[in-house]
């Protein structure tokens, strides 16, 4: 079973290669990656929904909590219907030990109306849910090369929710593991600088 591991009080020796942060962060936001080699060993309920617990609580307009979770393990009967989703240039992930679709509700519940935040507020569940996966030592690795029609369609997701993403979670493997095409990527990548992406005032 996936043990908890202790907080990080520095950089991964991987991630200290490849990433400095500009400014003074807790060192689990620059240790967050998105490693694509798994083991294919399955995970136990208790390594996994501790990240669904984390993503449980993100912060939501008017607490609508418009995320929702559609997952498989390679345990389930649904699992290869997840892994046939997938892109060719994702089919790596059906080495992880758990496949998911996020999708979110696009109106609110107190009123009906659209929500203009549901994506919003779905990803920084994804966020929640992706760092407490590094916190814990695991493989976690969001995709946007799926069958997004596919996935509305086999998962039965109602005409009010709107396919967002998916990702995979696994053990961690040697990148030895993979193709030596994705080998060569399986590395933590740099952040444009923070005076790129701020602008005080107006976009210039």
């Amino acid at each position: 079973m996936q043990e908890t591991a202790n907080p990080r009080t520095e950089l991964d020796d991987e991630v200290a290669q490849h990433r400095d942060p500009d400014h003074d962060v807790d060192p689990l936001f620059v240790n967050r990656w998105s490693p694509r080699a798994m083991t294919g060993a399955s995970l136990e309920a208790e390594a996994y929904l501790p990240l669904f617990e984390a993503a449980r609580w993100a912060p939501s307009a008017f607490n609508n909590q418009h995320w929702r979770f559609l997952y498989a393990t390679p345990e389930d009967e649904e699992w290869e219907t997840f892994v046939d989703l997938l892109s060719e240039g994702n089919a790596w992930a059906a080495d992880a030990g758990l496949l998911a679709v996020i999708v979110s509700k696009t109106t609110f519940d107190h009123n009906g109306e659209p929500a203009p935040v549901h994506s919003f507020d779905t990803g920084a569940a994804w966020q929640n849910l992706a760092l407490e996966g590094a916190r814990r030592g695991l493989a976690v690795h969001g995709m946007a090369g799926f069958d997004y029609d596919g996935a509305a369609e086999e998962l039965d997701v109602p005409e009010e929710y709107a396919v967002e993403a998916m990702f995979a979670v696994g053990e961690r493997a040697p990148p030895e593991t993979l193709s030596d095409e994705l080998r060569e990527r399986e590395q933590p990548s740099g952040r444009k600088p923070v005076d790129e992406i701020v602008h005080r005032g107006g976009f210039e």
